[in-house]
């Protein structure tokens, strides 16, 4: 009976399952769009329990569209949104507050005061990250704090915190295991990248109990088996837990040091893979683990921008400027030019590297002349300029040059911002034929732990390489411009 791996790939805006077969091509896929709450500006939530039932949803349906028997899945791998967290009653089972996506910037003020008290180079030299509302740490106390009796409990071994990697693991394998692996712990903003632990100085700075924490293990191994109640009568091994974009990381391959790829999802996300080293930016970036494979870690540095794809979410489902967002790269070609529009998307402020977490959204350069296509050729323009925001730095302080961008994500399907993007950071820009490059890394690390695929039987087809074609002066004159607009949205705050 031939054998599978299913991949779980959660993600902030659906959860996917996708089955591959030994020669990593996809078999079946399934797709759930998953709600967004945003309470407050700046807030964004979602509902846990959703969360888990649209991966129920997705397992079964893709068992069904691959027409196989749930006992031919050799191994199931996770990849998950990052930094979003909850904490859940570890009797009930029932999350005591909504998920906190990634995104929220409701934990600002408690930031604030972290960095008041001057714990920003303490959080930087043992983390690698930087104190901001994008990590789990802020989340996990505003949590405490706001729900009541929540800090007694978790005090009590009450309380149970996860990633959502954690939660799911949770979930699947009946209420029996809590863990995450290294690639999630690392943008807890509670991990020791030297160490490879919980850091216990900062879980007392921040009044964290360790209690609640879930085992840190490496990103291919074998956490435990699904329970029978969840997963059709059968015990399947769940072998990967990965951040996404870690996962897509390792799913481009990019396995040796200097090779980095570019992710165009809900937001931007560009890793370079640093071997064993762990570069320290004083720039922006963020020094993150890659993956664990036995003893052997791998690590990266990150750049994280908040807004990319839901910029073209947003111009669709609020400004309705157009019904698919594949209309967008026909949209683009047909203005020809912006006009001299620049869109800076900084709704939840700015990531790498400003990290302005005041900032908010801008359009400049607008005329009586602006139509809509020149305004989304801006919003494709600004994915591109924010990706050579970060290029720019992680080539300086890596020391290596980039000489080809491999890229994935909902938006790498577009010709022209990926043609653009060529262009602007000159130099080659490679799509591949599997665009689900989250859940092959996932999918490769689970088969990897159980024996189902060897190194050299993981393998990525290309479909494209855009070279660069515009002269290198223009780019560079429309890339000072956009420099100039961020000065812009930058110098404006409300109240201020």
């Amino acid at each position: 009976m031939e054998q599978y791996i299913l991949a779980i790939d959660q993600g902030t805006t659906s959860s996917r399952a996708i089955i591959f077969d030994h020669a990593c091509q996809i078999k079946a896929m399934a797709q759930k769009e998953i709600t967004i709450e945003y309470p407050h500006p700046g807030w964004v939530e979602q509902d846990a329990i959703n969360i888990w039932l649209s991966v129920e949803s997705v397992i079964a349906e893709v068992i069904q569209k691959a027409n196989i028997e749930p006992a031919q899945v050799r191994a199931i791998g996770i990849s998950n949104q990052r930094e979003t967290s909850l904490l859940w009653d570890k009797k009930t089972g029932l999350p005591i507050y909504n998920a906190i996506v990634w995104q929220s910037r409701q934990t600002d003020g408690i930031c604030d005061l972290w960095k008041k008290e001057g714990l920003e180079k303490i959080v930087k030299e043992k983390t690698g990250l930087r104190i901001d509302p994008y990590f789990s740490a802020s989340k996990i106390e505003w949590i405490l704090d706001h729900v009541e009796g929540a800090r007694s409990r978790a005090e009590n071994g009450e309380l149970m915190f996860g990633t959502i990697d954690s939660w799911l693991v949770w979930k699947i394998t009946g209420q029996k295991v809590h863990i995450t692996d290294v690639t999630n712990a690392s943008r807890t903003m509670l991990f020791n990248i030297y160490e490879s632990q919980w850091d216990e100085e900062l879980l007392k700075l921040f009044n964290i109990p360790k209690a609640i924490l879930p085992e840190i293990c490496p990103t291919a191994y074998e956490y435990g088996k699904t329970s029978p109640y969840v997963f059709f009568g059968q015990e399947i091994p769940v072998c990967s837990v990965v951040g996404d974009q870690q996962a897509a990381l390792f799913g481009q391959r990019c396995t040796e040091k200097g090779m980095a790829k570019n992710t165009y999802g809900t937001g931007g996300f560009m890793l370079m893979n640093t071997g064993e080293n762990i570069i320290q930016s004083q720039k922006g970036l963020l020094s993150t683990v890659a993956w664990q494979i036995n003893d052997k870690i791998t690590y990266a540095l990150e750049g994280s921008i908040f807004v990319s794809g839901s910029l073209i979410k947003w111009l669709r489902d609020k400004m309705e400027m157009f019904i698919d967002a594949k209309d967008t790269a026909r949209m683009a070609y047909d203005a020809k030019t912006t006009g001299g529009v620049y869109i800076v998307p900084a709704f939840v402020g700015l990531g790498a590297p400003y990290w302005d977490e005041k900032a908010r959204a801008s359009i400049v350069g607008l005329s009586l002349g602006t139509d809509k296509d020149q305004l989304v050729r801006a919003a494709l323009e600004s994915m591109a300029f924010q990706s050579r925001d970060v290029m720019e730095v992680m080539e300086e302080e890596s020391g290596i040059k980039i000489d080809r961008l491999k890229v994935d994500g909902g938006a790498a399907s577009n010709d022209f911002l990926l043609q653009f993007q060529a262009d602007l950071i000159n130099c080659n820009v490679e799509r591949f034929k599997n665009n689900e490059l989250t859940a092959m890394g996932a999918a490769y690390f689970a088969g990897l732990a159980s024996g189902y695929w060897k190194e050299a039987d993981l393998k990525i087809e290309l479909q494209r390489v855009f070279s660069p074609e515009r002269p290198r002066e223009e780019m560079n004159k429309k890339y000072r411009n956009w420099l100039s607009a961020v000065e812009a949205c930058r110098s404006f705050k409300i109240g201020e």
